[in-house]
């Protein structure tokens, strides 16, 4: 009889929830956000392709295998995945609040009595409380908890493509560095041969020793700038090897081989302002923080309506087991509460939250302008980075061509040192410049990527992996 009138009580309780104060979220349309129509830097409008593994299009395996791993072992990742785990422990605590706590209590003692002998007493008890949801506190809390873990599982998808892209970038790093050591290295044996022919020079009285000295000083700088060229290798292996969560020096066998640097794709689709926003993980993560913050103003609207608490307790007691069932006893209390002053308090807190909403969209907007700004700024580095590896292409031809004819012309004593140094110092800046050029046109190519929001599906929301078994 007494469970039954629970069960009623509960029934007609329950449909009182419906309810629920504070402003019910959308999301904001692009307009207020500032999003235009179409970038401002030209670039193709198609669709953009697939980027969820964008790495893949730059065809070298190596670095599909480092990003591969990267993704895999990164530390920064897995705390990300902690955080996205602590988050949905979060909504399975707050959706807790729509259910009734239970507690069972179980007790035995015996007395002993000189006149009549022993006696033992046995009890069982259970007690539950309900508070029931009026006016939407719990449902609005359940609200900002699915937001909230919805926008951690953006924010690890966000970690992911960056992790990504800073493992792209020092492969290139470390590429660029090997080729740059070459060019130093072909340069230095080159300038060994013209010290040693102006050398025989001098030897022969053709030329004064102002010529040694000449290649002498042009031989000890481009010596110079190896070590800063084996640091800046050094440091790139290092780091990739700590983005695998390895050691630094985990990788450097497999990065000893000399290779290109990586080309990649002539061209991007980026297609419009609003793809973009639909594929960062970072923009949707400040969108689904705007909706917490904005289920957050219910959460404390609904403390300044009633409150209904529902509680009740059943016991029994007995000398044995066979009589526990025999006298069962209970009680129901059912309580309604009102704020009547708190100095504010509560009131405050409203405000506090609508700011904390007001101050949500804020960076919500921030961010999509931010990404939008990365799109141009990738846009415009690939396009001088292009134009540069032209033009460096054509100078190095003309170099290389001067080269050559100085070296022969100042070995058959028709041109001076002077000459020589000056066209051996324009042949190796246009082979840097090549260089450098290539590797910032590949590392413009990576930047895109990022900033179109690669290296995820942008088709699921990241859900939290199960706790690994200790």
């Amino acid at each position: 009889m007494f469970r039954s009138r629970i069960l009623l009580l509960l029934t007609v309780a329950l449909p009182l929830q419906a309810c629920v104060v504070g402003p019910n979220y959308a999301p904001p349309a692009p307009a207020p956000l500032g999003v235009p129509g179409s970038y401002a830097t030209s670039a193709p409008a198609a669709q953009p392709a697939d980027l969820s593994a964008w790495w893949t299009s730059f065809n070298d395996p190596l670095l599909t295998s480092i990003v591969d791993r990267a993704r895999s072992g990164n530390l920064d990742i897995a705390q990300a995945v902690a955080r996205l785990r602590q988050a949905r422990e979060a909504l399975v605590q707050a959706g807790a609040g729509r259910l009734p706590t239970v507690s069972g209590s179980a007790g035995y003692n015996r007395a002993v009595l000189d006149n009549v002998g022993n006696r033992d007493n046995l009890s069982l008890g259970a007690d539950a409380s309900y508070q029931v949801d009026l006016f939407g506190g719990v449902t609005r809390g359940i609200e900002a908890s699915r937001a909230t873990y919805a926008a951690s599982g953006f924010d690890l998808a966000t970690v992911q493509t960056s992790i990504a892209a800073e493992a792209a970038r020092n492969y290139i790093l470390a590429r660029q560095a090997q080729a740059n050591l070459a060019i130093a290295r072909n340069s230095l044996g080159i300038q060994d041969d013209n010290l040693e022919i102006s050398g025989f020079r001098v030897q022969a009285g053709l030329v004064s020793s102002l010529d040694v000295e000449q290649s002498r000083a042009q031989r000890a700088q481009t010596a110079a700038t190896i070590p800063s060229l084996e640091q800046n290798y050094q440091a790139a292996v290092n780091r990739l090897g700590v983005l695998t969560g390895q050691a630094p020096g985990a990788l450097r066998a497999e990065l000893e081989a000399t290779a290109p640097i990586p080309a990649g794709p002539d061209a991007i689709a980026v297609g419009i302002p609003a793809d973009t926003l639909r594929q960062r993980p970072d923009v949707r993560a400040a969108e689904r923080q705007l909706a917490a913050a904005t289920a957050q103003i219910g959460v404390a609207k609904a403390k300044l309506y009633p409150a209904l608490n529902i509680s009740g307790s059943i016991g029994t007691a007995a000398a044995s087991f066979g009589g526990l069932a025999s006298v069962v006893t209970g009680s129901l209390f059912a309580g309604l509460s009102q704020l009547i002053f708190d100095g504010g308090r509560t009131r405050s807190q409203v405000r506090s939250q609508e700011a904390a909403a007001e101050g949500a969209f804020a960076n919500y907007k921030q961010v999509v302008l931010t990404s939008l700004e990365d799109v141009e700024n990738a846009l415009t580095a690939l396009r001088s980075a292009r134009e540069r590896q032209a033009q460096f292409a054509i100078a190095l031809d003309a170099a290389n061509n001067s080269a050559i004819l100085s070296r022969s012309q100042y070995r058959a004593g028709l041109t001076d040192i002077t000459t020589l140094n000056t066209n051996e110092s324009a042949l190796l800046s246009a082979q840097n410049g090549l260089s450098n050029a290539k590797a910032d046109r590949a590392t413009a190519l990576v930047q895109l990527y990022l900033a179109l929001g690669g290296g995820w599906d942008s088709n699921i929301v990241p859900q939290a992996p199960q706790a690994p078994t200790p």
